[in-house]
């Protein structure tokens, strides 16, 4: 089956395009980059096309025969996502319709369509009623929140019961929601494929209707913590938003549309149409369970943060040549091979830290935090592994050719635009690491901020890239368990 997912680089896109692929469908995927969708997922034919610009889409849905719909405009920020949503959904319906596509596959969230939704959940219906408006026939999978490692809500949650032995919770705790592992939604997602006789919304939740204090205080029994909630009534949905800020990875610009949320109770009130799928979905305990250990299919495939955008910057590629580029080259040779020097480059950032002055980057994230930015909170997807669009603590991965190439866009606040790029050439019989650090100043701040730093800079980046040297250089650690005789 001719099958195109839009929004493949998000939280859901980004698990269900592999099954999709396993299960042998022609795949396209369509994106605004390409490149990150080329390198994460060999195999798809990959369309550039965007969905605020109409004019794109046509290539993107020709000859399709169903589409899955999981694009979402918070990625773009919290201001004006209500019209970017309608605006995109309304341009992609009206191509999916010319173009002669067979259905549209959304999942939205739930919520009473008759209550006073919150501005998160009123624009999620929409955005259904808006892709049904235009003639094709849309199945819309309705969930509350997603229990899987990675996804945002479940973020929250984790974090806030993790690190607050004592929780002042404001009356959203008490809301009654219907969770649902998102294993159990990429089994519905999957599924709709070969049930095209059902249309038009079907709700979807695991067996269990708890209120958001419920979830935490299981959640806490499960990992073996003591927590006392103390309820109060003057906490807003925008203050839990910045305490959320504070304590999770989840930024204040995702968390806030989705704690409004919290104030509508979301339940399935009709499952019929959710019978017919034949899915018997998780417990929350075993949802859980899942998602904290990468059982059950809950690897850290994908997380909320993949696709989250910020505001269009060119690349380094295109700014290379640019008059006003400051730039900051080292060098080392060195006796090893290049695939080696290049996995100890690969391998910079997350939890193993950074090779060198650790402490210095960290502060340098808790400065970011405080004026607003990521700080390093996003760590990195898998200790090992990189791919275009990964982040790594305050920067994403722009670039990357194994064993050659490693180039990072920072995405901390700062008064211009920089990059760190790290290239490994055989040179005769050794081999070349080369570390260069890019800076585009923004006017005088820009330029004061480069050259106040920068000896706090220059001792970095020597220290940086002799560690590398010398980690590069040094024997790969035993195997855990590997010994003498083993």
């Amino acid at each position: 089956m001719r099958v195109l997912v839009v929004g493949a680089s998000g939280y859901i896109g980004g698990r269900l395009v592999p099954l999709l692929m396993r299960s042998g469908h022609d795949l396209t995927l369509m994106g605004r980059d390409p490149s990150a969708l080329v390198g994460r997922f060999p195999g798809a034919t990959v369309v550039r096309a965007d969905l605020l610009a109409p004019d794109s889409l046509p290539p993107a849905v020709a000859g399709i025969e169903v589409a899955y719909y999981l694009a979402h405009a918070m990625s773009g920020g919290e201001r004006g996502f209500e019209e970017r949503d309608l605006r995109a959904a309304r341009a992609f319906a009206s191509a999916a319709a010319d173009a002669g596509v067979g259905r549209i596959v959304y999942l939205g969230g739930l919520g009473d369509d008759t209550a006073d939704l919150s501005p998160h959940l009123a624009s999620r219906h929409e955005v259904g009623a808006e892709l049904a408006r235009h003639g094709v026939p849309v199945t819309e999978f309705r969930a509350a929140i997603v229990i899987g490692s990675g996804s945002a809500s479940f973020e929250i949650l984790r974090h806030l019961t993790e690190r607050l032995p004592i929780m002042i919770t404001p009356r959203w705790v008490s809301t009654r929601c219907q969770p649902i592992a998102v294993r159990d939604v990429l089994g519905y997602l999957v599924a709709a494929l070969d049930h095209p006789d059902v249309t038009g919304v079907v709700e979807i939740g695991g067996p269990d209707v708890l209120s958001y204090g419920q979830m935490m205080l299981r959640y806490a029994r499960l990992r073996g913590l003591r927590r006392l909630m103390i309820p109060v009534p003057v906490l807003t949905p925008r203050l839990s938003s910045y305490w959320a800020n504070l304590i999770s990875p989840v930024g204040a610009d995702i968390a806030r549309p989705l704690i409004e949320g919290l104030r509508n109770e979301v339940v399935v009130r009709h499952p019929e149409r959710a019978r017919a799928f034949g899915i018997a979905p998780a417990a929350y305990d075993e949802a859980l369970a899942m998602a904290m250990d990468g059982s059950g299919g809950d690897e850290l495939e994908s997380t909320w943060f993949d696709a989250q955008r910020i505001p269009d910057r060119p690349t380094l590629t295109a700014m290379e040549s640019r008059e006003g580029m400051i730039i900051d080259r080292r060098s080392q040779r060195l006796a090893a091979a290049p695939d080696r020097v290049f996995e100890a480059v690969e391998r910079v950032g997350g939890a193993a830290g950074w090779p060198y002055a650790n402490l210095l980057w960290r502060i340098r994230g808790l400065a970011d935090r405080v004026v607003g930015g990521v700080g390093m909170r996003l760590g990195r997807r898998d200790p090992a592994r990189l791919r275009v669009g990964d982040a790594l603590d305050f920067w994403r991965v722009e670039e990357i050719h194994r064993p050659e190439l490693l180039r990072l866009r920072a995405e901390m606040k700062v008064p211009g635009r920089a990059w760190l790029q790290y290239e490994v050439q055989a040179d005769g019989n050794v081999t070349r690491l080369s570390q260069t650090a890019f800076f585009e100043p923004k006017g005088l701040p820009g330029l004061a901020y480069w050259y106040l730093l920068y000896p706090a800079h220059a001792v970095i980046f020597r220290g940086m890239i002799r560690a590398l040297a010398q980690r590069a250089a040094s024997p790969p650690a035993p195997a855990r368990g590997a010994g003498p005789g083993a």
